[in-house]
């Protein structure tokens, strides 16, 4: 039992990341039906901002809010510069577009800071500790890694529910025509679900370097695949679909390592998707829609 509860633990902590990157995904594409595959790197320069940002000085919960408003700021340009003059356009060459900015992402990255793999710098101490709970044992950083996500997670669902532009995001999500005939600021509206998205996949960059201990310029394409997976498996579109599947996904993953397939675990992902999209398509919270011809 012990045992279970361990990688209960682990699971915990690797879905909350998940999360925070499959919110972004389905944000986006609830409100545009865009498959934003540089949404990946954006997770990647977050954690480098967070990493230069704790090289020089700065604290822990500082330097999250530092990297989660530089890629907010980074999701409203390439929204604008890459994807808003193409919006008109069919989905394949709005896509295409998103794979190429991902490579764009990477490589500015690499031409830069190069792509050996950095270790994040040393954590503060209250980071670093550990306690153990009967036979469990739990590391002040898996508390960390939960308790901003879970916070992040809360913020997003008052703002989503509760202000004017979550009310915005709503309406364009549903009829984005009807929603600026009512005065809504579509454009606006849409940037704005960008730089959210962003700036969540930003958290989770900082916090995927603190949980691995390493990045580098190519680090956003596993977790950035991993969170589309855990989006598709939920029901893309919808946020508690998101959260859902990732926690899902951080459950198999870290099974398939407790079993001995840590080798595999990618693969055990993917297939598990496969399988859920056989049995239900449009993904466990997903409803089944009737295209008519």
């Amino acid at each position: 039992m012990d045992q279970v509860m361990q990688q209960l633990i682990n699971a915990l902590s690797l879905g909350s990341i998940y999360a925070l990157i499959a919110l972004g995904y389905t944000m986006v594409y609830g409100i545009i039906q865009l498959i934003n595959f540089a949404h990946g790197d954006v997770l990647m320069v977050g954690a480098f901002v967070g990493y230069f940002a704790l090289r020089s000085g700065m604290s822990f919960f500082p330097a999250i809010i530092v990297a989660m408003a530089s890629c907010a700021a980074l999701g409203m340009i390439i929204e604008r510069v890459a994807y808003k003059p193409l919006r008109n356009s069919p989905r394949i060459t709005m896509l295409i577009t998103a794979i190429g900015v991902s490579l764009i992402l990477e490589y500015t990255m690499m031409y830069f800071f190069h792509a050996q793999v950095r270790a994040y710098p040393p954590l503060p101490k209250f980071l670093t500790g550990s306690f153990t709970v009967g036979g469990v044992l739990i590391t002040n950083r898996q508390i960390i890694i939960i308790t901003v996500s879970i916070i992040l997670m809360i913020v997003l669902q008052f703002i989503v529910k509760s202000t004017r532009i979550g009310k915005a995001m709503r309406a364009v999500s549903q009829d984005a025509e009807a929603a600026r005939l009512m005065g809504i600021n579509v454009d606006n509206t849409i940037s704005l679900t960008f730089a959210i998205g962003s700036a969540l996949a930003g958290a989770a960059g900082v916090l995927w370097g603190v949980y691995y201990n390493s990045i580098n310029p190519l680090m956003g394409i596993t977790p950035g695949l991993k969170a589309f997976v855990a989006a598709v498996t939920g029901g893309i579109g919808l946020i508690p679909g998101a959260l859902l599947g990732a926690y899902a996904v951080g459950t198999v993953e870290t099974a398939a390592g407790a079993v001995g397939f840590s080798m595999y675990r990618d693969a055990v992902v993917y297939f598990v998707l496969i399988i859920i999209l056989f049995i239900k398509p449009s993904g466990l919270l997903g409803r089944n829609v009737k295209e008519k011809v």
